[in-house]
C-alpha cells in the first residue's frame, strides 16, 4: 500500500483546533502524520496528540535535530512518543542548518555528518533498554539508561541530501528523509540508498488555480532555503547548479527582490506542487512513480481553508 502523509501542524491552524481533521485522517486515505521542527510547535507535541486523536496513523517526527537536546533527552522525548503511539511511531532525526542550531539555539554546528552518526547510535543503545557509557567522537555519555525503554523500539531513519548521508540512513538507520526535490530527482537519490529502503520526502504542496500566486509563494520559499549551504550543496548535485546561480549571486549581495525573480518558473513548476487538487494528487502520485515510498503533503497557504484543502488532496 502507498503511504499518504501530511505534515502536522497545519499553517495558521491552532494546534488544539486539529482535533476533528486528524481524527478524520485515516477515512481519507492518510496513512501517516509527520511533524516538523524550526520555530513553530516542537516535533513531539503534535504527534502526541495525534496518537491520542487517531490511532491508526503512523506518526514520525521529519525532522529532530541533534544538536538541539542532548543525547538522553532526545531519547526520553522518543521514548515517551513511542510509549504513546507503540509500533506507530518513527523517530526521524537530522542535522538540521547553522540558522537553527547556532542563530536559535546557542549550539555548535560542527561536523553534522558525525553528530548525526553517533547520535543514531546513542539512540539504538539507549531505546533498546541499554545502558549506555560511551565517548563517540562528537559526544561522551556516561550511565545513561531509560526508566521505561518502549516496546517495541521505534525505528530510526535520517534526514538525508546527498551521498554520504544517504548511504548512512540505508546503511544503519531504517529510513531516510529528503526535502525540496521534484519527481524527476527521486530516481538520483533513490540510487544512494537502494532499494528496500524505506524514502521519505516532504512535498510542498499549493492547490491553487491561480499559478502565478503560487509561483510567488514558491520562489520566496526556494530563494530561502536553497542558498543554505546544505540545499544550495543538494540542488548542484541534482544539477541545478548553474540554473540557480542568479539567484545565489543575488541573494548574496543583498537583493532578495532579484534573488527571487531570477528564479525560472520551470524550477518553481519542478519543487513546488501546485494546480487544482486532482493536478496536485497526480503530481504528488509522480513522485511514488519515480521511487518514493512515502510523500509527505506540506501544505502551503493559499487563503483558502486549510482544513478543506487537506481533504481535498486526499487520496480517495
Amino acid at each position: 500500500m502507498t503511504r499518504w502523509g501530511i505534515t502536522l501542524p497545519l499553517t495558521g491552524v491552532p494546534l488544539a483546533a486539529h482535533r476533528e481533521l486528524v481524527e478524520r485522517l485515516p477515512e481519507l486515505g492518510y496513512t501517516d502524520a509527520w511533524s516538523a521542527e524550526t520555530a513553530g510547535t516542537d516535533a513531539f507535541a503534535p504527534l502526541l496528540l495525534a496518537a491520542q486523536w487517531a490511532p491508526e496513523l503512523r506518526l514520525g517526527t521529519a525532522i529532530v535535530p541533534v544538536y538541539t537536546r542532548g543525547p538522553g533527552l532526545l531519547a526520553m522525548s522518543a521514548a515517551t512518543l513511542a510509549e504513546c503511539a507503540p509500533g506507530r511511531f518513527v523517530l526521524g532525526i537530522g542535522s538540521s542548518s547553522p540558522v537553527i542550531v547556532e542563530g536559535w539555539n546557542a549550539g555548535e554546528f560542527a561536523e553534522p555528518y558525525a553528530r548525526t552518526r553517533d547520535t543514531l547510535r546513542f539512540l539504538r543503545a539507549a531505546l533498546a533498554g541499554e545502558k549506555v557509557t560511551a565517548d563517540y567522537p562528537t559526544f561522551s555519555v556516561r550511565k545513561f539508561r531509560l526508566e521505561r525503554p518502549p516496546e517495541p523500539a521505534p525505528p530510526i531513519m535520517v534526514a538525508a541530501l546527498r551521498p554520504g548521508m544517504l548511504r548512512l540512513a540505508a546503511r544503519e538507520a531504517d529510513g531516510a528523509i529528503t526535502n525540496w526535490l521534484a519527481p524527476g530527482d527521486v530516481p538520483t537519490v533513490r540510487a544512494e540508498v537502494g532499494a528496500g529502503v524505506e524514502l521519505v520526502a516532504r512535498v510542498f504542496v499549493c492547490p491553487t488555480v491561480d499559478a502565478d500566486a503560487a509561483r510567488a509563494l514558491g520562489r520566496m520559499l526556494i530563494s530561502g532555503y536553497l542558498t543554505v549551504p546544505v540545499y544550495r550543496a543538494f540542488h548542484e548535485w541534482l544539477g541545478r547548479g548553474e540554473v540557480l546561480a542568479p539567484m545565489r549571486e543575488a541573494w548574496a549581495a543583498g537583493d532578495r527582490q532579484r534573488a527571487n525573480e531570477v528564479i525560472p518558473d520551470s524550477v518553481v513548476d519542478d519543487l513546488v506542487v501546485h494546480g487544482t487538487p486532482d493536478e496536485c494528487r497526480a503530481k504528488i502520485q509522480s513522485y511514488v512513480d519515480n521511487g518514493l515510498d512515502t510523500p509527505v503533503i506540506a501544505l502551503l497557504p493559499t487563503g483558502d481553508d486549510p482544513l478543506e484543502q487537506v481533504r481535498a488532496l486526499a487520496p480517495q
